[in-house]
């Protein structure tokens, strides 16, 4: 019988998708009060690989920049934190007055060998975690390289995206390490957990 055993804490990371970027300020500091600094965040992208947000977002320009927190979390918090991003949603909702739904926040995680996305829909390649909170592994890191699923989302697929998910998976190695968690390494197609 196999030893179950406590998983390693994840790098927390929020994408926030909105048409008024000007607030991006504003939605980081309400960010940070909740769980600590930012230690890597993103260039502002363009969101433009589909319209399924425009109506709701006031027919602007929309844009996505993530931002990764300096603390790390258990794999199971991400259920609470998906319910109090929606909160915010609600109450960022209320500094746009016209516009539905001007920010969207997308709370996930980074493991060593994944990225997992939380998700209020249910759907074959998702896993209730909580509180009617969904994760889905939505990159999977093998050859030195993101690896896409066919349900990975447009937007992830792209080089700047996974650019962005590779420092932060550096940064995030780098902290296990300092912490004196153990850290995979390939080494002749075998993966082995090893101390640094």
């Amino acid at each position: 019988m196999a030893d179950i055993r406590n998983p390693l804490p994840v790098k927390l990371f929020v994408g926030i998708l909105t048409s008024i970027p000007s607030q991006l300020p504003a939605m980081e500091e309400k960010l940070i009060a909740l769980w600590g600094p930012i230690d890597l965040k993103s260039d502002l992208f363009p969101f433009d690989q589909t319209n399924y947000y425009n109506e709701e977002m006031g027919n602007r320009p929309i844009y996505r920049q993530f931002s990764a927190f300096a603390r790390m979390i258990e794999p199971s918090e991400i259920a609470d934190i998906k319910v109090r991003t929606n909160e915010l949603e609600i109450e960022f909702a209320s500094w746009q007055p016209g516009i539905p739904r001007p920010v969207n926040l997308d709370p996930g995680y980074v493991e060593q060998s994944k990225v997992v996305l939380a998700s209020t829909k249910n759907f074959f390649h998702r896993i209730l975690v909580s509180k009617g909170i969904y994760a889905e592994v939505t990159l999977h890191y093998q050859a030195r390289r993101w690896q896409e699923f066919p349900w990975t989302f447009p937007d992830y697929k792209s080089d700047h995206y996974q650019r962005y998910f590779t420092s932060v998976r550096s940064f995030y190695r780098n902290q296990l390490s300092e912490a004196g968690f153990p850290i995979h390494q390939r080494r002749s197609g075998i993966s082995q957990i090893i101390r640094n």
